[in-house]
C-alpha cells in the first residue's frame, strides 16, 4: 500500500481555513483525514470531543508535550490556552495511506517540517490585510484588542507565506476548494508522497 502524506493548511484567523477544510474534507480526490487537535480551553457550546478537538487538562497536555506526543505545539494569541498535534494521529492516518490534514498556524507548519516530515504545505491568503481585517470585525466575536492581535499575528504569517509549496487567495470557498483538490490530485499522480 501505498503510504499517505502530510497536507498542511495554514492562513491567517479569520481567512476562513475551516470553511474550506470542512468542504475539502468532502471533495477531496485523495483519501484525506482531518488531524484532531488537542488543546486545554474549554469546549464551547456544540463542540463535541474527540471531534471538533481533543480536550485535556493544563497537567495532561504538559505531560504529553514532556514526553515528546506532539509533532508540534503552542499556546496560542497569549490567552493560557495551548494546542497541539498528535504524532501518533499522523503516522498513524499516513502509514495506512491517508492523506492526513493539519490546520495549523505557521509556525506549527515549520515545526512540523523541522521534525523531519515532508509536508504538502499550502496557505490561504485573504488577498489584502484590509480584506482580513473586514471579515475579523464582521464576526462580531472578537475585542478590538483581539482583533488588533490577530491582525499583527496575521502579518507576521503573512510575510512567511513563501515558505509554502503553493498560496491560494481565498476569494470564493468553491473556487478554493477546487484549488486544493487540484493539487492533491497532481501531487497523487506525480507519486511524491512523503511519510
Amino acid at each position: 500500500m501505498k503510504p499517505g502524506r502530510i497536507v498542511v493548511i495554514s492562513g491567517p484567523s479569520g481567512v476562513g481555513k475551516s470553511t474550506v477544510v470542512k468542504q475539502l474534507l468532502n471533495q477531496s480526490p485523495v483519501p484525506l483525514v482531518l488531524s484532531v487537535s488537542s488543546t486545554t480551553r474549554q469546549p464551547r457550546p456544540g463542540e463535541t470531543d474527540g471531534v471538533d478537538y481533543i480536550f485535556l487538562t493544563d497537567e495532561r497536555f504538559a505531560e504529553n508535550r514532556d514526553h515528546g506526543e506532539f509533532l508540534e505545539c503552542k499556546e496560542v494569541f497569549g490567552r493560557g490556552y495551548w494546542y497541539g498535534t498528535a504524532k501518533t494521529t499522523v503516522t498513524t492516518g499516513v502509514s495506512e495511506g491517508k492523506w492526513v490534514l493539519l490546520e495549523i498556524d505557521v509556525e506549527g507548519a515549520l515545526a512540523v517540517q523541522k521534525d523531519g516530515h515532508f509536508p504538502l504545505m499550502i496557505f490561504l491568503h485573504p488577498g489584502s490585510m484590509e480584506v482580513l481585517e473586514d471579515r475579523l470585525r464582521n464576526r462580531n466575536s472578537d475585542s478590538e484588542e483581539s482583533i488588533r492581535r490577530r491582525l499583527e499575528v496575521a502579518r507576521n504569517e503573512i510575510s512567511k507565506s513563501h515558505l509554502y509549496d503553493h498560496v491560494i487567495e481565498n476569494k470564493t470557498v468553491g473556487e478554493t476548494v477546487w484549488q486544493i483538490c487540484q493539487i492533491l490530485a497532481d501531487a497523487d499522480k506525480d507519486g511524491d508522497a512523503h511519510a
